[in-house]
């Protein structure tokens, strides 16, 4: 999971975990129900248009809100193979790397549907439609394990062996 590559989907700042999933969809912790619902509030046509290998890029504060683990689940059994934001909510970007959803801390640029290379161990993130290269700073090993086995529990289960 070094590399990620996929089609864009683009938000503004400030998205917050309830309307990443709103509240009346947590009667369930079935992932594949709260994906059907995820960023529904937002952009309605995301649930039903999503697919395997995308990328949310975003502005400044992805994430903020409550501490629900859900609104990341949500995204990444969605499809959603990485997050791409100025900032992230600090519980948010934790819970994602928890689950092996990554987080990417970077200022590029993006419309819907632009095609994004993100190299996690280098550190490098390229919109291959405008041509825009920026760094970031690259993951850790220990980070990467996390993200490779699948999250944060079956790293530790893997580990124990």
């Amino acid at each position: 999971m070094d590399k990620i590559k996929g089609k864009t989907w683009t938000f503004d700042k400030n998205i917050d975990t309830d309307v990443i999933i709103p509240g009346r969809y947590l009667r369930t912790f079935n992932p594949e129900d709260l994906a059907k619902h995820v960023l529904e509030t937002e952009r309605p046509d995301f649930t039903k248009n999503v697919q395997k290998g995308d990328i949310i890029v975003a502005d400044e504060n992805f994430g903020c809100g409550s501490s629900r683990e859900q609104a990341p689940v949500a995204i990444k059994t969605a499809g959603v193979d990485a997050i791409v934001a100025k900032s992230f909510g600090r519980i948010f970007y934790r819970n994602a790397i928890n689950i092996g959803l990554p987080v990417i801390i970077s200022d590029i640029e993006a419309k819907d549907g632009d095609i994004i290379s993100i190299d996690l161990s280098e550190g490098s993130l390229v919109n291959e439609t405008t041509g825009e290269s920026v760094t970031f700073e690259p993951f850790k090993d220990f980070m990467l394990d996390i993200l490779n086995d699948g999250g944060v529990v079956n790293h530790y289960l893997k580990e124990k062996g």
